[in-house]
């Protein structure tokens, strides 16, 4: 069992940016401090929902202030990145970290972004498997050339060649899959279409904290239905690596936890989610704030240990899941969401070993 923390560095009312970003540096550390398996960190543009707009230099920084904790993007939005731009920065982290560096990739949404970046809506719309495609090769052949729709240019060298990981610090039983052959890739998956495209490419899946055991089930049985089709080996199919997204509040009683996160969340939800704009004006339902919160505590591991425990347990035994990434912050508070992360890896985590 892998268990990890989810950071959206969220900006809670009342709070400042660099408040909110502080809290994300500092919980990434305390995760490690833990003994937590890894640290994955959410991308989003001009709302408060998130602060961190590029997930990619946060991991960088966090990296670098780190020695045994994978950190991982979750996700890097590909239609307002260039595929070589993100492929050349994955490489680097890859390198430099001693393989310690996951790449997760998404289709983000219809938002403004697509305007501001210039990339327009058809990148989020139709251009995504090209640009998945087009990062795939850079992180794998030695040399890339493109001839898309969206991306056309000559060959040139892929430098720095990720498959060149030199043995060193920061290597070890953390490493996923094959190091020496680039950083791992994994895709946000939230429709049928995304799952046939993550299992094709034999790609495991990150699925959402919106989704139950039962959902995330049927996804990850889909996605070995389609990946059998493409012909990927039984190795891969059973070794996915698939990640669970979830939210963790830890608390000696279940409805002190879920208090906490009930007088926090509903307000940074409501704020973050409304911020959101769309880039052609379409109207885009939001979920009801406090709804949305009881029912991430119904499902997640929110409660006394041994209650996150069981469920954590539960999701791995109905989903074959086993690599968990955990939203700790949901108090907005610094202190609170240490203390989540120390409890996370103090008491939770012997009881899964």
């Amino acid at each position: 069992m892998r268990v990890g923390t989810f950071v959206l560095a969220a900006q809670f009312p009342g709070q400042g940016q660099g408040e909110a970003l502080h809290r994300a540096v500092r919980s990434a550390e305390v995760a490690e401090e833990s003994g937590l398996d890894s640290v994955w960190l959410a991308e989003h543009h001009f709302v408060p929902y998130g602060v961190c707009p590029s997930a990619v230099t946060l991991a960088a920084l966090l990296l670098g202030r780190t020695r045994r904790i994978r950190v991982g993007t979750a996700v890097s939005v590909l239609p307002n990145a260039h595929p070589v731009a993100l492929g050349e920065q994955a490489a680097l982290l890859h390198l430099t970290s001693g393989g310690r560096f996951s790449v997760g990739v998404g289709r983000g949404g219809p938002w403004v972004d697509l305007e501001v970046f210039g990339t327009g809506l058809a990148a989020y719309e139709t251009g995504f498997p090209e640009s998945l495609d087009l990062l795939l090769r850079w992180l794998r052949e030695p040399r890339v050339a493109a001839r898309g729709e969206r991306f056309a240019f000559r060959e040139v060298p892929v430098v720095p060649r990720p498959d060149e990981l030199i043995s060193g610090p920061g290597q070890g039983p953390e490493l996923i899959g094959s190091p020496d052959q680039g950083p791992e890739v994994i895709v946000a998956c939230t429709s049928k279409e995304s799952v046939r495209l993550a299992a094709g490419r034999g790609l495991p899946m990150l699925l959402g904290m919106h989704c139950g055991d039962e959902e995330k089930a049927e996804m990850v049985a889909l996605w070995r239905t389609y990946a059998r089709a493409a012909g990927r080996t039984h190795d891969e199919i059973e070794h996915a690596g698939h990640v669970s997204a979830g939210v963790v509040q830890i608390a000696d009683r279940r409805v002190d936890a879920t208090e906490t996160l009930l007088k926090a969340m509903p307000g940074w939800l409501k704020q973050g989610l409304e911020a959101h704009v769309t880039v052609d004006g379409r109207q885009r339902a939001m979920r009801d704030p406090v709804a949305y919160t009881e029912l991430l505590c119904a499902v997640h591991p929110v409660g006394p240990p041994r209650l996150a425990a069981d469920r954590i347990a539960a999701t791995a035994e109905r989903t074959g899941i086993t690599r968990f990434a955990l939203l700790a912050e949901g108090s907005g508070d610094l202190a609170a969401t240490e203390e989540n992360v120390r409890r996370l890896g103090a008491e939770v985590l012997p009881l899964l070993s």
